[in-house]
């Protein structure tokens, strides 16, 4: 019989085996309530800017006769065809998100959604993430989406906690050294709660 359909059992260890901490249950779409408001914002402009505009041009470029050699309206019409695509993505999301507050938390040293983390990884270095809705985190400003492997591993965790973080090549002990939030007077400041 091949290799491909035995099932190995040689490993009865299976709960010693260091894994990523499951999925959060319920499919929640998470986001703040800034990104929430900058993706309704987006979407609005889709709407009422970008797409008349864009129909407008191809209404133009079909003015002009033959449309079977005519670029203009097949961008267009192409162009057209993603602004919708992304019309509807954005519909979508917007209908499932669960709009968090983070300033919720202001003062609290567990790890919640929101939360800015300062933590040590294997080598000493400190590293700081914000973790944020999974349409809304942008990597270059040190964001990451509460389903990363990062944020899965530090969320509930409290400063002081020290955690394994499971990456594809190896296991890294990270210790979670600050937690933040910003303040819920609305200025969007992580003020130092200590």
């Amino acid at each position: 019989m091949s290799k491909a359909f035995t099932k190995e059992t040689d490993n009865d260890d299976e709960g010693d085996e260091i894994r990523l901490p499951p999925l959060p249950a319920g499919g929640k779409n998470y986001i703040t309530p800034q990104g929430f408001a900058t993706l309704r914002h987006e979407l609005k402009t889709l709407i009422d800017v970008t797409r008349p505009k864009m129909v407008e041009a191809v209404h133009w470029a079909a003015s002009n006769g033959d449309r079977s050699e005519n670029a203009d309206y097949h961008y267009g019409k192409k162009r057209l065809r993603e602004i919708d695509r992304r019309i509807r993505f954005l519909i979508k999301r917007l209908e499932i998100a669960e709009v968090t507050d983070p300033s919720l938390h202001f003062g609290n040293t567990q790890v919640f959604f929101g939360a800015t983390v300062t933590y040590a990884d294997g080598q000493g270095e400190l590293r700081t993430v914000r973790i944020m809705g999974i349409d809304e985190a942008n990597s270059a400003q040190g964001e990451v989406s509460w389903v990363s492997p990062i944020a899965r591993t530090l969320l509930k965790a409290e400063e002081g906690d020290v955690l394994k973080l499971v990456m594809p090549d190896r296991v890294d002990e990270i210790e979670v050294i600050k937690v933040s939030y910003p303040s819920p007077d609305g200025d969007g400041v992580q003020h130092d709660q200590s």
